[in-house]
């Protein structure tokens, strides 16, 4: 038998359940809605988690569409799988955990005793950590972002090779491979030997259906290749970057792009124009270095100093 939570399942089995993270205001019980798909045959450990950052929906749109597709009786080994990490962010639609102002991807490996983010943080990772693999999927709030992997360890990590190799079988097509802040996952789990990634499924508000469906293919992916299921997987070439660069408004007014997300940019080309309410052009803002456009905001006003958009830099192929 298998259990996270309340769910339980036997060899062959896929069950659902409630993992308790506390008590709301009113002293009603929260938890988080998990998953045990339970293989009918032995093999390895996969945990997946989604809507740490409340607002970024895509993860689950991915685990929506794909575990009605799973057979237990055809799978080797078990996934546990955490729909929705951030329970009260989603309830509200807000980025971070608004019971304590936290970010939860900066929460682990989280505190049983601690805040209400330090306490869901605690609860995941001890399931996470129960695993052979860990996908933690995100995407780009609600910036515009290309499809990516991110590997968080770090390049002197001694599970670096692991996580890399992970982001390449997913195959966004594209991979952030520079160490993540304390207290993301995909930081800390390799911490305790466990390969861990972070797919950035896009950005959007609400559902992506494309960014979904990458997210969908990454995973099985991932089943096939580690032999969870049968089947083949090549692993394509990935575009790397191991810098990020951020771009913010040098004044006030609308952001009219000169490039799209995913071209390549040089030092010096225009990424952006600032123009008034009239089209009159107040300033543009060049890149510092050759790389490729990873993300932008989707809306266009901007104040002075605001986030407008990021360069990946050091591109290389993996």
């Amino acid at each position: 038998m298998t259990t996270l939570g309340t769910a339980t399942a036997a060899p062959g089995e896929l069950a659902v359940g409630r993992l308790t993270v506390g008590e709301a205001r009113d002293g009603s019980e929260v938890a988080l809605p998990v998953a045990v798909i339970n293989g009918a045959h032995d093999g390895k450990t996969l945990y997946v988690q989604a809507v740490s950052d409340g607002d970024e929906l895509n993860g689950v749109g991915v685990l929506q569409r794909l575990i009605p597709q799973l057979d237990p009786e055809t799978l080797s080994g078990q996934i546990l799988v955490t729909g929705i990490v951030n329970v009260h962010g989603f309830h509200v639609a807000e980025h971070r955990n608004p019971i304590d102002d936290t970010k939860m991807n900066r929460a682990y490996p989280g505190d049983a005793n601690g805040t209400s983010s330090e306490r869901i943080a605690a609860a995941t990772f001890e399931a996470a950590t129960r695993a052979d693999l860990i996908l933690d999927l995100h995407q780009g709030s609600t910036s515009r972002m290309i499809d990516e992997t991110r590997v968080r360890c770090g390049h002197r990590h001694r599970l670096h090779r692991e996580c890399l190799e992970l982001a390449k079988v997913f195959g966004c097509g594209y991979i952030l491979d520079q160490k993540g802040p304390d207290g993301q996952l995909a930081r800390t789990a390799p911490d305790e030997g466990i390969p861990t990634v972070d797919p950035e499924l896009g950005g959007s508000v609400g559902w992506d259906e494309e960014s979904i469906r990458v997210g969908v293919r990454g995973v099985k992916n991932v089943l096939a290749h580690y032999g969870f299921v049968e089947g083949d997987v090549e692993v394509e070439p990935q575009t790397r970057a191991t810098g990020f660069e951020q771009y913010g408004a040098p004044a006030g007014g609308l952001v009219a792009f000169h490039a799209d997300l995913g071209d390549d940019v040089a030092r010096g080309d225009p990424l952006f124009d600032v123009t008034d309410a009239f089209g009159t052009v107040k300033s543009t803002v060049t890149a510092d270095s050759e790389g490729i456009l990873w993300r932008t905001r989707r809306l266009p006003q901007v104040a002075t100093g605001e986030y407008v958009c990021s360069v990946g830099t050091d591109i290389d192929e993996v």
